[in-house]
């Protein structure tokens, strides 16, 4: 299955989970929480705030060497807006892609994604479990926080 398939089938436009495609075409879907979406607008108005220039948002399908990947919030340089506008999927990684671990995800999983975005021109990785600490990755490994969005914190505030 290809991705405009997806984007065009009628049947596929209510469900209530993320939809991905795996390397053969497969549509796999990941249950998304209402803590799981919460934590993604949190994300997206932070670096929203936090940066000055480029934008965030939230469910971002990107071409890797996988298929087709949704990022839970990306954000992109006016640069990277500028090369790519809206194109579905981007065919690049934005600089910015965050993963919301949610309970159905693993680790394993969560990682491959991760070398997924990097190889795919994203600059950082970064990972947001369930009590809203984060984990940051560049193209040299774990980062202490992130280089591109100084201000941004290690942990949300999750009401």
């Amino acid at each position: 299955m290809e991705w405009h398939q997806v984007l065009e089938d009628k049947t596929l436009a209510d469900l209530p989970y993320k939809i991905e495609l795996n390397e053969w075409g497969n549509i796999e879907m990941s249950p998304a929480s209402n803590l799981h979406s919460l934590l993604q607008t949190i994300i997206a108005s932070a670096l929203n705030e936090h940066m000055d220039s480029g934008r965030a948002f939230v469910e971002c399908s990107v071409l890797t060497a996988k298929n087709v990947k949704v990022a839970d919030v990306v954000w992109g340089s006016d640069g990277f807006f500028q090369a790519h506008g809206f194109e579905t999927p981007y065919r690049s990684a934005p600089e910015i892609c965050v993963e919301v671990v949610s309970p159905s995800n693993t680790m394993a999983e969560m990682m491959v994604k991760k070398d997924l975005y990097l190889v795919g021109g994203a600059r950082e990785f970064w990972l947001c479990d369930e009590s809203g600490a984060l984990r940051f990755f560049g193209h040299g490994g774990e980062l202490a926080r992130s280089g591109l969005c100084l201000g941004f914190p290690l942990k949300l505030a999750v009401p």
